[in-house]
């Protein structure tokens, strides 16, 4: 029988910290939990978790700097990481995603919705990225639409030359439309194809992706950035565009 997977867990309310906690142990997952985040980077140094669920307002060292630190180190940079944070503004979200951060929940949250969460998250994490024959991403050429080029073995990607600045999610949410360039993609299909999973309940995960992503396009290439179509009530569509 598989070891219940390690959750590392950083709030500093007791309250809110006790009653997550128990609700992850009873969901069946092992819990460290921590008031602060010196705690949780000693622990991360003497053995890394499955996943870590953070808060942005912490004392000392926020939840964002914590995020940023696993990210820069090689043996914790793929760690899965969920925000929990009374912060709910899209300004907030942005940057936690634009910090490293894999999924974002604000609180108040339901249990259940936080387990199923952290569920897909291991999941994603489990799970090697595909290319759109279902062969590892490294087997893939240079993928490109217009001034947009990606190279999934080398992870990087370029608009009009210049490098972009992508976070893991970032280059593998471009990836993906690319992948599947000219064809709209429903926010579920991209969920499920660069999460790993089917999220049941509303999540702006994608949308907060595709907004950072379009800045960085811009910032390369004035123009790139419309690259990404939004097609209304359906999802994302990569089309080709002359800059």
């Amino acid at each position: 029988m598989a070891a219940p997977a390690l959750i590392y867990y950083v709030e500093d309310d007791e309250h809110i910290r006790d009653l997550t906690s128990y609700a992850l142990r009873h969901a069946g997952f092992e819990v460290r939990a921590f008031p602060d985040g010196s705690g949780f980077t000693e622990a991360c140094r003497e053995k890394a978790p499955a996943a870590a669920l953070l808060d942005i307002m912490l004392p000392g060292e926020s939840g964002l700097s914590l995020v940023q630190q696993l990210r820069a180190n090689a043996a914790t940079e793929n760690i899965p990481v969920m925000m929990l944070t009374a912060k709910g503004t899209e300004f907030d979200k942005v940057c936690g995603l634009d910090a490293g951060a894999d999924d974002y929940l604000a609180k108040p949250f339901g249990m259940m919705e936080l387990v199923s969460r952290v569920n897909a998250l291991l999941r994603r994490a489990a799970r090697p990225a595909q290319g759109a024959s279902g062969s590892p991403a490294e087997e893939l050429g240079w993928l490109s639409c217009g001034a947009i080029s990606l190279s999934p073995e080398a992870r990087t990607a370029t608009a009009a030359g210049v490098e972009l600045p992508l976070t893991r999610k970032e280059f593998d949410l471009l990836r993906i439309l690319l992948e599947h360039k000219g064809r709209v993609l429903t926010r579920e299909q991209l969920l499920e194809r660069v999460w790993g999973v089917s999220f049941v309940g509303e999540t702006r995960t994608v949308d907060m992706h595709v907004k950072t992503l379009r800045k960085k396009l811009a910032a390369a290439a004035p123009g790139a950035e419309e690259a990404i179509g939004t097609v209304r009530g359906v999802g994302y569509r990569m089309r080709e565009i002359a800059l």
